[in-house]
């Protein structure tokens, strides 16, 4: 228990956040088409690599969290990417789900699966080098939905998941998400939110999970992307406090928010208000994203091993951006401090899996 706790505490170290690196090969190739990459398995180490070497990234990132393929590849120097990872000052993590499918029964909901099998894949992730994982429930938000059934499958799969991992001397990331997508209030969101955290923290500590030694990783609490209502950075930031002082104990260490489909920006300046928002905050509270901190680098780079530099100028601004967030100390002029001109965004959006 001491380890998972010192683990934990040193992802959540001030000002740093963790990289959500871990996307499934569909994913990944998905956003490579989008911007006309070749995705191969040389093209997508290449990419990781990219993010994970970047100079001075240590300074924003404590850890991150990679996939299968990744845990298991050489980089360009013959050295194993999560040695390199290590050695550069950056916990190595683990992605552990085998993805959401069709919860039976029930129309238009989901379930994660991958604990067949978890034990001895925890092992094997745990002899490679990860210090900690990462397991990803979804709940998609209608006026009916989420079921409550879908609520407890869900939450009854991140613990056993949780318990698991701390069996194996890995710290668990909980990562319970709320959809963004449809056009519910931010009412709506709070509420499921609410919900869904309620019935996980119930089964974690069915489960015996230690919550000291595990990292809580949900959504924000914003309304739906195609809600006629949007609300500002403070609405946001009064909801989700709110929500995370009814539903999660103090002894959780830290909260590392996802950016749930958020442009970049907005996402650091939801981050940035939640920090500075008056209150109880009786846990660290930083940031691990996927999009949120690659969307820049990997237009810039779009393959070209000449942009390489620039990509990584590119993530090392947005990284230092969300650190400076996590701290509530984020501005528009910190904003406008770019190191070099990145390519614009990608008009296609992605999502995990």
């Amino acid at each position: 228990m001491t380890d998972l706790v010192q683990t934990a505490a040193a992802l959540m170290t001030t000002g740093k956040g963790i990289l959500a690196a871990d996307e499934s090969v569909a994913t990944i190739t998905k956003r490579f088409d989008a911007l006309e990459i070749m995705s191969t398995p040389s093209s997508r180490r290449a990419y990781r690599e990219l993010l994970i070497t970047t100079p001075g990234i240590v300074e924003f990132i404590s850890g991150v969290i990679l996939h299968d393929e990744t845990i298991r590849q050489q980089s360009s120097n013959n050295g194993l990417l999560v040695a390199v990872a290590a050695r550069l000052g950056m916990i190595p993590g683990i992605k552990v789900d085998a993805g959401a499918k069709r919860l039976a029964g029930r129309a238009g909901e989901l379930v994660t699966e991958g604990l067949d099998g978890l034990r001895e894949r925890l092992a094997e992730y745990r002899r490679l080098g990860a210090r900690f994982a990462k397991w990803r429930a979804v709940f998609a938000i209608t006026d009916t939905l989420p079921t409550p059934s879908c609520i407890a499958t869900n939450a009854g799969a991140l613990a056993r998941y949780a318990a698991l991992c701390q069996e194996q001397d890995l710290v668990p990331i909980v990562e319970p998400e709320v959809l963004m997508d449809g056009p519910h209030s931010i009412e709506r969101c709070e509420e499921v939110t609410s919900a869904v955290l309620q019935v996980v923290f119930d089964a974690l500590v069915l489960h015996g999970v230690r919550l000291e030694g595990m990292l809580l990783k949900p959504n924000m609490v914003v309304p739906g992307d195609e809600s006629p209502r949007q609300a500002d950075v403070n609405a946001v930031a009064t909801a989700t406090l709110r929500c995370l002082r009814r539903h999660v104990v103090p002894a959780v260490p830290g909260i590392v928010f996802l950016s749930g489909g958020q442009r970049d920006v907005t996402a650091t300046r939801h981050l940035d208000a939640i920090n500075r928002a008056a209150g109880p905050k009786p846990w660290k509270i930083s940031f691990s994203f996927g999009r949120a901190l690659q969307d820049a680098a990997l237009a810039t780079w779009r393959g070209r091993p000449e942009s390489v530099g620039a990509a990584q100028r590119a993530f090392y601004h947005r990284a230092r951006c969300n650190s400076l967030a996590a701290q509530g100390a984020y501005s528009e002029a910190e904003e406008n401090k770019r190191v070099g001109e990145p390519a614009p965004h990608a008009a296609a959006q992605w999502r995990d899996d």
